[in-house]
């Protein structure tokens, strides 16, 4: 079977994928083929990309989409063709018109979240829910300090913790990002490029500083973010959007208030199966509910995928972006 997909032979800008058919190899006994409907645009991808985090050559590229059962391996006991799932833990390929993906790693997507928001928001929102529910336990009257507040993931964080009962103080990089970020559960935003951000969040705790800091761009606001922080509070480095943070030398975090770091990622909350789907429950229930709006804030045709990662990349987007497989 052939299908269109994007490859990377090299790393490095943008224009490095390429747009082309290739045959798919047959199902293995534990495989499920997925015609795709839609897939997601993660910062991920771009780090792929530039080999941030090398990938052997040449390479898919995506981690992240939805769309439909087509085929399934002889062993396959859990899906059947013609159901509809989700996934952001599979082989890279997800930038393709159909993958083949493990069916351990496949979620299946209630009948009422359509695909695009499906697309959107699993791996992001599995990020939100192993970071509010794993990583820590997000409680009321916590104060919190979340960085890129409008972005993909933020927009679902700080719904999610403000539904907890948790105060969100964002950051975000001009007035209409804290318009967004203000209308999506954060309590205080803060404009990171015109504030001392760590001198405002003392402002707005008191003194007493944040129990959790949440830092997906990393290198620009590390020095920041441990500033912010409570005695003994927690920093959660789980990004690098401007660049990887500086290492942190452990008498710095006495120096700081006895404070904790940690630097998490998505792979290890979801290693085990019955984990991931915990968590995707825990995903599904608060989008259900209306606590959590997912926000597509721009969608590409497939082949534009390339003009989706570099808005990305220049922050020009907000909330999540989606490209359609029509």
């Amino acid at each position: 079977m052939q299908v269109n997909t994007f490859r990377l032979s090299e790393h490095g800008a943008s224009d490095v994928l390429v747009w082309q058919t290739v045959d798919l190899s047959e199902l293995k006994s534990h495989e499920v083929l997925v015609r795709h409907h839609a897939v997601g645009v993660n910062f991920i991808d771009i780090y792929h990309r530039q080999g941030l985090y090398p990938v052997e050559l040449p390479s898919g590229l995506g981690l992240e989409a939805a769309g439909v059962v087509e085929a399934i391996g002889a062993d396959v006991k859990g899906f059947k063709v013609g159901d509809r799932v989700t996934y952001c833990k599979a082989p890279l390929g997800a930038y393709s018109e159909a993958h083949i993906v493990p069916e351990d790693g496949l979620i299946a997507l209630p009948d009422d979240i359509d695909f695009d928001v499906a697309a959107a928001m699993t791996l992001q929102g599995l990020t939100a829910a192993y970071l509010l529910h794993a990583t820590t336990t997000i409680k009321p009257g916590m104060d919190i300090l979340l960085h890129a507040a409008a972005g993909g993931v933020g927009l679902i964080l700080a719904q999610w913790a403000s539904a907890l009962g948790a105060r969100v103080i964002g950051t975000v990089g001009s007035q209409a990002k804290a318009e967004l970020a203000l209308a999506n559960g954060c309590q205080e935003v803060i404009l990171y490029q015109q504030e001392d951000v760590a001198k405002r969040v003392g402002e707005l705790t008191k003194g007493k500083g944040v129990e959790v800091v949440y830092d997906s761009v990393g290198q620009a606001t590390c020095e920041a973010s441990l500033n912010s922080l409570a005695r003994r509070g927690l920093f959660v480095s789980f990004g690098n959007a401007s660049g990887p943070a500086p290492a942190i030398a452990p008498l710095t975090l006495f120096q700081k208030g006895s404070v904790y770091m940690t630097r998490p990622g998505l792979a290890d909350y979801t290693a085990d199966r019955a984990e991931m789907l915990m968590l995707a429950d825990k995903l599904f229930a608060v989008v259900k509910s209306g606590d959590v709006k997912i926000l597509i804030g721009q969608t590409y045709d497939i082949a534009e995928a390339a003009r989706a990662q570099d808005d990305l990349a220049e922050r020009k987007t907000v909330g999540s972006s989606v490209l359609l497989v029509l």
